[in-house]
Parts: C-alpha cells; structure tokens; sequence
C-alpha cells in the first residue's frame, strides 16, 4: 500500500472496537503523521465504538487476530511500524462463562508476536490486566515485586500474554511495553461494567445491585487519562521492554462508589446486596501508578468530574 508523504507511523491496534481500544485508536488516528489500522471481530466490540479521523488515516478492517490467516494479510498489506495488541475476551462474567474462549486468545497473542517479529514491527504494545496479581500480597501493587497471583483463565491468559511478550525480545530483540489495565470508564463503556452498570441503573432510578456487602475496593481510571498515558509511553519512547500499571490512585468500596453515583445523578435508587461471588471479585486493588504519573504529567481526572462527563455523554447507554 502506498502511503501519503507524511505518514510517519503505520499503527495496528488489535479490539480497536472495545472500549478502550477504539479510544487509543482515535487518539491515534488524531495525529495526521499517523496511520491507524483497527481490526475487531465484533466478538465483545462494538461498530458503533469504531473512531472516525478527520484526517482520512484510518481504517476499520472485521478481522480475528486468533485466526492466522485473516490476521496475517493485514500484516503483509500493510507492513505495520507499531502494533497496540488489546483484543481479547473481556468482563468478569462472560470470561468465567467461556473459559475455553478466553485460552483461544492465546493464539491471538502467538499471532500477533509472530507477525511482529516476521514483518518489522518496531515494538508491541499489549494491554495485560490488574487481574495478574490475583488476591494480591501487596499494597501497592508494584509492576516488578509484587508476585502474580493469578488463578482465573483470563488472568492467567494475560500472564502468558507478558511472557510472549518477554520471550521475543529476549530471543528476536523485538521490543514491547506492557500496560497493566486496572478498572477503566467513560463514556463508550458497555453496561456490563462496573461502573456504567450504575449509572444506567442510577439514571432509570432503578436499585443497584453489589456482590457481597461491597467493602471490596477498587480504583477507578477514566478513559482520557488512560490513554494519554500509553500514547506518552509510545510518543516518548518511555518504559520499553517493561510493565505499567494503568488505573486510579484511590481505593474506593463499591459500595460507596454506588452511593457516589446515587449522589452524582440525584437518583432515588436503593442499593440491593446479592450474594458475593464464589470466584473473580477480588477484596482490594490498589496500584503504584508512580510510572503513569511520570508518563501523564499532570493531574488524574476526579472521580465525581470523571463520572459527570459520563452522564454527560451519555452514549454507554445505547451501547452493547
């Protein structure tokens, strides 16, 4: 394919039409010396998600990174400088419903790395997952010593991911950087999230329903700050061949994140307790987020200014 004179970065990425894959992808795409490659099979993504660019230097292509074939044309098409690889089988339910699914997503990654290696990528980019460190053992959780505890096939899944990624640079020098996703929201999230879940349930005055007595903690990344992050990593050639933590700074009970939402939107819906899950709710997550600070310069979004600009939007709502 022949390029315009001032392409400078043909960029792939990988779930282009999930949530945060489409966001990096027209963050991307936002930059006219960039040209952006989004390839999904619309398995959990979305066509509604997919950015469109002002500057014509983007593509949508329906592809399955986990089929050799339909993923190795696009890589010799178009000869790829940069791969940000964030297809995979996501949420908490549908990843304990079809186990077997989630392992097919190791073949993506094989895929992927193999192509890489085979065409000139410069450098991969993979979104791995805070589900890594399991239960965790230590607070915060530390990209290189806090152990990885990970026993659900998801998580696991994105270990092996990260050691794909460690084993060719090792053996064929090509060079990755790991983004550790903790829980991410904003507008395009689809409503089988945390978050977006509440709101659309706050927003119809509807009860919220939690897992357990919702003393369970997690941080709370929005979307804009998450990806300014990896596009600092990747425009200033920062944390190569090594992992960051992406999520919030502050430890929040789901329970008080319900009764937040129930504030921020001035609903009359009750919380309602449902039996805590036998598996996948994890008690505590709290990240060193010190490398994304360094990468983002600046101050994290609020969660309550976060959530406005959510309601704002408003578009998780009609969204799959």
């Amino acid at each position: 394919m022949k390029y315009p004179a001032q392409i400078k970065n043909k960029i792939l990425v990988t779930g282009g039409a999930g949530f945060i894959g489409s966001a990096v992808a027209e963050k991307l795409a936002k930059d006219p010396e960039n040209y952006v490659v989004i390839v999904d099979s619309l398995l959990t993504g979305s066509i509604k998600k997919v950015p469109t660019s002002e500057h014509n230097n983007l593509r949508f292509i329906k592809c399955d990174a986990n089929n050799y074939k339909d993923i190795s044309s696009v890589f010799y098409a178009y000869t790829f400088d940069y791969v940000f690889h964030y297809a995979a089988v996501v949420g908490v339910k549908r990843t304990l419903q079809n186990p077997v699914m989630v392992l097919a997503d190791i073949t993506g990654i094989d895929n992927i790395l193999s192509l890489s290696k085979n065409t000139g990528v410069k450098r991969v980019y993979y979104s791995s997952s805070s589900e890594v460190y399991g239960e965790p053992v230590e607070f915060p959780q530390n990209e290189h010593t806090t152990p990885l505890n990970s026993r659900l096939p998801y998580a696991i899944v994105k270990n092996v991911g990260e050691a794909y990624l460690k084993s060719y640079e090792r053996e064929f020098g090509l060079e990755y950087t790991i983004f550790r996703f903790f829980n991410t929201y904003g507008p395009k999230q689809s409503k089988e999230f945390v978050i977006s879940r509440f709101l659309s349930m706050a927003l119809q005055n509807e009860n919220i329903t939690i897992y357990g007595d919702g003393s369970q903690t997690r941080t709370f990344c929005f979307i804009n700050d998450n990806v300014d992050a990896c596009v600092a990593a990747f425009y200033n050639d920062m944390y190569v061949n090594d992992v960051v933590n992406i999520g919030g700074n502050i430890e929040v009970p789901i329970l008080e994140l319900a009764n937040i939402i129930i504030k921020v939107t001035g609903s009359k819906s009750k919380v309602i307790h449902l039996p805590a899950l036998e598996e996948g709710d994890m008690t505590r997550r709290l990240p060193d987020t010190s490398k994304m600070k360094t990468l983002l310069n600046r101050e994290v979004t609020t969660l309550e200014d976060g959530l406005k600009e959510v309601i704002q939007h408003g578009q998780f709502i009609s969204l799959i």
